[in-house]
C-alpha cells in the first residue's frame, strides 16, 4: 500500500502537507516532461529539416499533428476515462506518452517521426487534464488553487530549464537525443506515480452506466460544462492567437536581436515560476474569478503594450514580454482551478479529458487566425498586423471576463478523497 493510499482525513496536518507535496511534485513531474515533449520540437525545427530532407510544409505537420492527435483522443477519452481510476488513467496514459516520445528518439525517417508524434500528442494531450482532475479530487476547494498553481509551474520550469536544454542535447548530440533523455527521465516519474498516487476510484459506479457513445454526449451537452468549455475556449483563443508570434514581432518590429531571445524565455519562465503558485494562493483566499479578473485586465494591458511594440532598448522588451507571459498563466491558474471545481467528481476525469480537447483544438484556431491575419512582405522586414491579432486576443479576453462569472463551483460528493 502506498503511503498516500493509506492516508486518511483526520491525519496528522504535518504528515498531509508532506504527502500533498509528494503528490504534487510527481504530478508537476510528469507535466514538465510532457510540456519539453511538445516544445522542444519548434526549435529544433531547422535540424530536423535539413537532417530528413524535410520542407516547412512537412515540419508544420510534425507540430500540428500532436495538437490535432491531442484533441481528438480528448474527446475520445471523455466517454470512458470515468469508469476507471484516476490513479490506473493516470498511469495508462503517462506509459504511453513514455513509448511515445522514445519512439520519437528512434524515429529514422519523416514518416516514423510523425507516427511517433501523432501517438505522443494522442497520450500527452489528455495527460495534462488527468492531473488536472486528480487534483480536482484529492485537494479540497480552499487548497485547489494553489495545488493548480504548483502544477502550472511545470511549465515555467520546462522554458527556463527544459527546452534550452533539449536544444542543447539536440545540437550536440542530434535531434533524437531530447527524446531519449525524456523518455529515460519519465521513466522513474513512473515508478514514483505507481507508488504515491492513491487510486481514487470513488467516483466509479456513482451513475448509471453509459454507452461511450451516451458519455461522450452527456459530457458536450451539460450547461455547466458548455459555459465551461467556453471559458477554456476564450482563453486558449486569446493567448496563442498572439504566443506564437512574439518571437518574431521582437527581433521584426521591437529590434531585439535573435541570440537574445533566450533571456525573453528564461524572464518569462522564472517570473511564472514565482508568480503562478502566489495567484494560486490567492485565487483560494479571495476567490477564484476576482483574482481572474484582476489578472485578465493586467494580461489585456500587457498584449496590447506587446502586439503594437516599435523599436525599444532589449530590458524593455524582454520585461514587457516577460510580465505577458506571467499574467497569462496566471489567469489560466484562477480559471483553471475554477473550472475544474465546477464539476461533479464522478464526471470530472471525462470533462477535463474534453476540456484538454477544447484546450488543443481553441489553441491551434488561435495561432492559425493569427496566422492568417500577419504578414511579412520582406523576410527581413517587419511584422505587420500583430496590432489586429493583438485586438482578437482582446475580444477573447473579454469575453472571458463574462464568461468567468457564469461558472458555478459544486460540494464536495462525499466519500471522494482529500488529503
Amino acid at each position: 500500500m502506498s503511503e498516500a493510499e493509506g492516508l486518511e482525513v483526520g491525519r496528522p496536518v504535518a504528515s498531509t502537507a508532506r504527502v500533498e507535496a509528494m503528490l504534487l511534485l510527481v504530478l508537476a513531474s510528469a507535466q514538465f516532461t510532457n510540456i519539453v515533449d511538445f516544445m522542444v520540437v519548434m526549435p529544433l525545427g531547422p535540424q530536423l529539416m535539413r537532417v530528413l530532407e524535410i520542407g516547412t510544409a512537412r515540419f508544420g505537420l510534425i507540430v500540428s499533428s500532436y495538437t490535432i492527435c491531442a484533441g481528438l483522443a480528448g474527446l475520445l477519452g471523455s466517454s470512458f476515462l470515468d469508469r476507471h481510476g484516476r490513479k490506473r488513467s493516470f498511469l495508462t496514459l503517462y506509459a504511453g506518452f513514455l513509448v511515445g516520445t522514445l519512439c520519437c528518439g528512434l524515429a529514422g525517417t519523416y514518416h516514423q517521426l510523425l507516427a511517433a508524434r501523432m501517438a505522443t500528442g494522442a497520450f500527452g494531450g489528455i495527460l495534462g487534464g488527468m492531473a488536472l482532475a486528480i487534483i480536482g479530487d484529492v485537494f479540497p476547494e480552499e487548497r485547489r488553487g494553489r495545488a493548480t498553481g504548483v502544477l502550472m509551474s511545470a511549465f515555467a520550469v520546462a522554458s527556463v530549464v527544459g527546452v534550452p536544454t533539449g536544444l542543447y542535447l539536440g545540437t550536440r548530440f542530434g535531434w533524437n537525443a531530447p527524446f531519449l533523455v525524456l523518455a529515460a527521465l519519465g521513466t522513474p516519474i513512473f515508478g514514483l506515480a505507481a507508488w504515491l498516487l492513491p487510486s481514487l476510484r470513488d467516483h466509479v459506479g456513482r451513475s448509471a452506466p453509459l454507452s461511450p457513445l451516451a458519455q461522450l454526449g452527456e459530457t458536450l451537452s451539460r450547461p455547466d460544462h458548455l459555459r465551461a468549455f467556453a471559458l477554456t475556449a476564450s482563453i486558449m483563443l486569446g493567448g496563442f492567437s498572439v504566443i506564437p508570434y512574439i518571437s518574431v514581432s521582437l527581433v521584426a518590429n521591437a529590434g531585439v536581436p535573435e541570440d537574445r531571445l533566450p533571456l525573453v524565455f528564461v524572464t518569462g519562465g522564472i517570473l511564472t515560476l514565482i508568480g503562478s503558485p502566489t495567484i494560486g494562493r490567492l485565487a483560494d483566499r479571495y476567490g477564484k474569478p476576482p483574482v481572474y479578473r484582476v489578472v485578465a485586465v493586467f494580461s489585456i494591458v500587457c498584449m496590447l503594450l506587446v502586439t503594437n511594440l516599435g523599436p525599444v532598448p532589449l530590458g524593455v522588451a524582454v520585461a514587457l514580454a516577460g510580465l505577458f507571459m506571467l499574467s497569462n498563466a496566471g489567469r489560466m491558474v484562477a480559471a483553471l482551478a475554477l473550472v475544474t471545481s465546477s464539476v461533479d467528481a464522478r464526471r470530472r476525469g471525462g470533462f477535463m479529458s474534453a476540456n484538454s480537447a477544447v484546450q488543443h483544438l481553441a489553441a491551434g484556431s488561435g495561432a492559425y487566425l493569427g496566422g492568417k491575419i500577419l504578414a511579412r512582405p520582406l523576410p527581413d522586414g517587419p511584422l505587420h498586423h500583430y496590432g489586429k491579432v493583438g485586438l482578437l486576443s482582446l475580444a477573447a479576453t473579454l469575453l472571458s471576463l463574462w464568461l468567468i462569472g457564469r461558472i458555478k463551483g459544486v460540494s464536495r460528493i462525499k466519500g471522494v478523497r482529500t488529503l
